[in-house]
């Protein structure tokens, strides 16, 4: 089917807003839309199988047997609908509309209910039918010719994708939160299943693949489609988790229409509410919303963090709770297979990450440990850098994260990075911020790249040799080291530096704080070298004025801070007998985890600052992986007699345009 045919049958469903003007909001219209696809797929799916399921249910009904296995094996789908009823003949009867409706839902097997359900049908059914629209709608739907053999399962997809987009943009949703392009989901499955081809091919293999946060399922089905491409004889079982209900309801009738077991889609919060605790899967993959916060679950984290550490899912580390990626990534890796002791078993996992993950997180934060945890774990395999403008809700740049645990010899230890920033072709029309798709031709020449990625990087000739790197896991660690000067300070007493004095604690504390600061005026003006001097100059003229010298270390704190002035040949003041740090002049360096810091210290600290010192109790291990920095290439700035020129051709030809519309 072409897209002028999915786009046609989708209007045709959509014209239904033409009815529910008035009575329905704008964004209401998906409640009713949705839905009543739904169930006209369902009832064109079940229609060849109808008779045969009405016979088999009135044979069996009153005898005792398990109908559920029964109407299915007759049905020859994992669902059915024992009535007699279609929406044709309910929208032949006005009257009756609304009661024969429920009757219809009701008898569908409990799955295929459940997804009608998670659209509160039955309050639409009221409504519409208190509106006197209820036959109209149903009508409407009754002409969809939604047959399997006129809308595959994979254009069934599209029509779904692209009402949910309306019904976003009515809603003032984001559609990104709900699907995602299918040509980037064709390049994400390639690049995740692209090592595995001999493997796919063995006859009767069975791979699983799970989404845990699968929107209306269209990952899943581009990955069952892209295996069973490679081998026609191959099962493929796949499963999500959704927590947005008419996504799910989507998702789960999709797999009902194909066959599949609905069960395996999960509704809920995959955080808080695990669907699929303690399984495990071949292949992983999502595209998470980006930069969602996690506070709604935050508690469930939190108590799984803390108790179960290592051996939960969240082990090694919590991101900030603005942005839950790194919480998808860990519960990803967590439902990795075992790798055997014969070189099998594994799983190789896929997602979609904004440019936060990347480096977002100072050293021993949660992100910089997440990070360091899986590098150290040698699970990173690639970062596909992709253009901007490519999803529907942003126009940011996004990154494809690769990982496995069963990495080939070549790649242990390393990580590919890939550069695709510049495979795009523009759009004719733009659908939200979407205004860049991938060609058939530039997924292919991507997925080439990505399998060719060693061999290209160590070829400098390679035409696309400046478009990969490879990197080993370490060189993306680093020191955080604290550098430190010491602190010198001269000593003058001026109206600023005894105002401060006067205003300090251990002076307002004295019984005769006033008369204290009186007995220094006489010394304004003065300047001394060292805290000693200064000190022995203040308490001769205190004891002069006939008052008592306060004694006690933080009285002779307060006096330094407020009358020592910063200066670079200034007394160095010493904490314990040795230097004390000046926080004004402490600086933070990163030093690569491959580099001695001694070395680094010395090259790159003591030839500008000699007195200068790294304090070894400060240093924090960090992970970050600045992609674009590695792929920047310097773009001299223009000669300025070019851009003058230009601007006075410019100019010429604005004062030509004048002398037009003067005359």
């Amino acid at each position: 089917m072409d897209s002028n045919k999915h786009t046609e049958l989708a209007n045709h469903a959509w014209s239904v807003a033409d009815l529910l003007r008035g009575d329905y909001k704008q964004s209401d219209y998906g409640k009713v839309i949705l839905p009543f696809t739904v169930l006209r797929r369902l009832e064109c799916v079940l229609e060849p199988t109808r008779d045969a399921v009405l016979e088999t249910f009135d044979q069996l009904k009153d005898q005792g047997y398990d109908l559920d296995r029964f109407l299915r094996r007759a049905s020859k789908q994992s669902f059915y609908n024992t009535s007699g009823y279609t929406l044709k003949k309910i929208a032949n009867d006005p009257t009756h509309a609304a009661t024969y409706l429920d009757q219809y839902v009701a008898a569908f097997s409990d799955n295929a209910r459940e997804v009608l359900e998670k659209y509160e049908f039955a309050q639409q059914i009221r409504r519409l039918d208190s509106a006197n629209l209820l036959y109209l709608v149903v009508g409407r739907f009754a002409d969809l010719d939604l047959r399997p053999e006129v809308v595959s399962n994979h254009n069934m997809g599209y029509i779904f994708e692209e009402l949910i987009r309306r019904f976003a943009e009515q809603s003032n949703e984001t559609a990104g939160e709900h699907f995602t392009p299918r040509e980037v989901i064709e390049l994400m499955v390639n690049l995740l299943v692209a090592p595995d081809a001999d493997v796919l091919s063995v006859p009767g293999v069975v791979r699983t693949v799970l989404d845990p946060a699968c929107g209306t399922g269209g990952m899943l089905s581009a990955a069952a489609e892209h295996i069973t491409a490679l081998n026609p004889d191959a099962t493929v079982e796949v499963y999500g988790q959704e927590l947005n209900p008419e996504s799910w309801a989507i998702c789960r009738s999709d797999l009902m229409i194909k066959g599949q077991n609905p069960d395996n889609i999960a509704f809920g919060n995959s955080f808080s509410d695990d669907g699929h605790q303690r399984a495990t899967f071949d292949y992983l993959l999502a595209n998470p919303p980006f930069g969602v916060e996690w506070k709604k679950v935050k508690d469930a984290v939190e108590y799984e963090y803390k108790t179960l550490g290592e051996s939960g899912r969240f082990g090694a580390g919590l991101p900030r709770i603005n942005d839950g990626s790194f919480l998808f990534l860990q519960h990803m890796l967590s439902k990795m297979k075992p790798v055997d002791g014969n070189g099998g078993g594994g799983s190789r996992v896929a997602i979609v990450f904004n440019g936060s993950p990347l480096f977002t997180g100072a050293a021993e934060s949660g992100e910089s440990k997440i990070r360091q945890w899986i590098l150290e774990n040698d699970w990173l395999e690639a970062i596909v850098a992709l253009p901007d403008q490519l999803f529907y809700n942003t126009g940011i740049s996004t990154y494809f994260w690769i990982l496995t645990n069963r990495k080939g010899p070549d790649h242990k230890g390393k990580v590919v990075l890939l550069d695709a920033r510049d495979y795009w072709q523009k759009m004719r029309k733009s659908l939200g911020d979407k205004r860049k798709y991938l060609t058939k031709d530039q997924i292919a020449e991507i997925t080439r790249l990505y399998g060719e990625a060693l061999q290209v990087a160590a070829d400098p000739d390679h035409p696309l040799h400046g478009k990969v790197k490879v990197f080993r896991n370490e060189d993306f660690g680093y020191r955080r080291i604290t550098v430190e000067r010491p602190l010198k300070l001269r000593f003058e007493l001026s109206e600023e530096t005894l105002a401060a004095l006067a205003e300090s604690k251990p002076v307002q504390k004295l019984p005769d704080a006033d008369e204290f600061i009186a007995a220094l005026r006489p010394l304004l003006g003065s300047t001394w070298p060292t805290k000693a001097e200064a000190i022995d100059a203040l308490r001769a003229a205190v004891v002069e004025a006939g008052l008592l010298w306060p004694g006690g270390i933080p009285f002779v704190k307060a006096l330094r801070d407020a009358i020592g002035v910063r200066d670079a040949k200034g007394e160095v003041q010493l904490m314990k007998g040795t230097p004390e740090p000046d926080t004004e002049l402490r600086d933070y360096e990163n030093v690569p985890l491959g580099e001695n810091v001694d070395d680094y210290i010395k090259r790159e600290v003591l030839s500008y600052a000699p007195d200068a010192w790294l304090d070894h109790g400060k240093t924090k291990i960090g992970y970050e992986i600045p992609i674009t920095r590695y792929f920047y290439i310097y773009k001299p700035p223009r000669p300025l007699v070019e851009i003058d020129a230009e601007l006075k051709a410019l100019e010429a030809e604005i004062h030509e345009l004048l002398g037009e519309v003067a005359e």
